[in-house]
């Protein structure tokens, strides 16, 4: 298997050609250039967002799933429609998310709890539904993935956004911790955080207002970073991984 070196570490070197992959925010400012990405690389795509018109309206190749990621219900929906359609899974790419702005005393529960579900719960209820799926995929020598889409915030949390920084940071220690044990079966369990990107999420909190922001990276450059980072084998994807 061709190798390659990668931020000073190796990594085994995958096609993505004919892989079955999930992504989760199919629709978004990240999700659907990492959609269209990963279909230039010939992959069997599941896109998954709120309205399934609206994915096929994108013109990305592959299933469109309506689901709100938000329901528990909604995580062995998506499995279902993969496996059934795609005959299974080996990749899930989560970059799917909200964002909410103010202080500490300012966020009421019912936001806080919005932006817990949606980026830091909804990926972890999606990655174990899948294992059975991707545990198959293993077995079949497929190296399987899972991409988690996270945030600088989870490396510099930042004030004005502690609820958002703190759901970043919880995904990212959950994902070190799983990744140490989905190694021994052969899942690729990646948590990728790149710095501010212009995906116009920080235009659409749950609450207050966006700071003063500099130019983000453009959504393309960050999408490109991370599909090859799926097909390099990178294990894990720092802010510092996307240059300036």
């Amino acid at each position: 298997m061709p190798r390659a070196a990668i931020g000073g570490r190796v990594g085994v070197m995958t096609s993505l050609t004919d892989r079955s992959v999930i992504v989760v925010g199919a629709t978004g400012g990240l999700g659907l250039p990492i959609a269209r990405a990963l279909a230039s690389e010939g992959c069997r795509l599941t896109l998954v967002g709120r309205d399934a018109e609206r994915i096929r309206a994108t013109g990305v190749p592959g299933i469109a799933v309506g689901v709100d990621v938000r329901k528990a219900a909604s995580a062995a929906h998506i499995v279902d429609a993969a496996t059934a359609e795609q005959g299974g899974i080996d990749g899930v790419v989560y970059a799917a998310g909200a964002v909410a702005f103010g202080a500490i005393d300012e966020l009421p529960d019912d936001v806080m709890i919005e932006l817990f579900t949606l980026n830091t719960l909804a990926p972890i209820r999606l990655l174990r539904a899948a294992l059975p799926a991707l545990r198959v995929s293993a077995a079949e020598s497929r190296e399987p993935f899972v991409a988690h889409i996270s945030a600088v915030v989870a490396e510099q949390p930042q004030a004005g956004m502690a609820a958002y920084s703190a759901t970043k940071a919880a995904l990212a220690a959950y994902d070190t911790a799983a990744a140490r044990e989905l190694r021994r079966e052969g899942i690729r369990l990646v948590d990728v955080r790149p710095p501010h990107t212009e995906t116009g999420l920080a235009q659409r909190p749950l609450a207050g207002a966006a700071p003063r922001l500099p130019q983000g990276l453009d959504p393309q450059q960050v999408a490109d970073r991370v599909v090859a980072a799926l097909r390099d084998g990178e294990k894990d994807v720092p802010s510092s991984a996307f240059g300036a």
